[in-house]
C-alpha cells in the first residue's frame, strides 16, 4: 500500500512539474504575447454585472491588472480614466480593471478613492491574472485586445513613452470599423 501511495504521489509531482515546464513565459512574466487570442474568462464587476470577456467581441478591450496596494497602479489609473477611457468609451472601447485578489468592499473603496468610472472586476485567487501572467509576477500591466479577441499590445509598469504608444494603438484600433 505504501509503494502505491509513493508511486501515486510521485506521478502527481511529476505531472505538476511537466505542466509547469510546458508554460512558455514571455517578457515581464507574461504567459501570452501579441498576436495570441486573449484567454476567455468570466468578468464579475465589483458591485455590478457578470459577463464573459468573449461577450465583448466587436469592442476594443483594455484589461488593466491592478490592486489597491499598488502605488504604480494608483499613479496610472487617473491617466487611463482621463486619456483612454473617457475619450474612447463612446467609440467601442471597454476598459476593465481586474483587481487582484481583494474583496468587493475594498475594490469599491479603491475605485472611489482613485476616482475612476470604468468598471473594476474581482479576481479571487488571481485566477484571471494567472491566465495572462505568472501569478508571482506583479500587477500594473495592461492587455489591449482588438475587436476579434486578439492581443495587440502589452504593458508592464507605468512608463510615459509606453503609455503614449498604447494610446496610439488603441486610437488606431478604434478607428477601424
Amino acid at each position: 500500500m505504501k509503494k502505491i501511495f509513493v508511486a501515486f504521489l510521485s506521478a502527481i509531482l511529476l505531472n505538476s512539474f511537466i505542466n509547469a515546464q510546458d508554460k512558455v513565459v514571455y517578457k515581464d512574466g507574461y504567459l501570452v504575447k501579441t498576436g495570441d487570442q486573449a484567454p476567455d474568462f468570466m468578468i464579475n464587476e465589483a458591485g455590478g454585472k457578470s459577463y464573459k470577456l468573449s461577450d465583448l467581441h466587436g469592442k476594443v478591450v483594455m484589461l488593466q491588472f491592478t490592486a489597491s496596494w499598488c502605488s504604480v497602479c494608483r499613479q496610472e489609473m487617473p491617466f487611463i480614466e482621463r486619456e483612454i477611457w473617457k475619450p474612447g468609451k463612446e467609440s467601442g472601447l471597454a476598459v476593465i480593471g481586474i483587481d487582484r485578489d481583494e474583496p468587493v468592499d475594498k475594490v469599491l473603496k479603491f475605485k472611489k478613492d482613485i476616482g475612476v468610472s470604468y468598471p473594476l472586476a474581482l479576481d479571487p485567487g488571481s485566477d484571471i491574472f494567472g491566465l495572462y501572467a505568472l501569478k508571482e509576477a506583479g500587477v500594473t500591466r495592461n492587455v489591449i485586445i482588438d475587436r476579434n479577441g486578439k492581443i495587440i499590445f502589452l504593458t508592464r509598469l507605468f512608463d510615459t513613452e509606453e503609455f503614449n504608444r498604447m494610446k496610439k494603438i488603441i486610437s488606431a484600433e478604434l478607428a477601424i470599423k
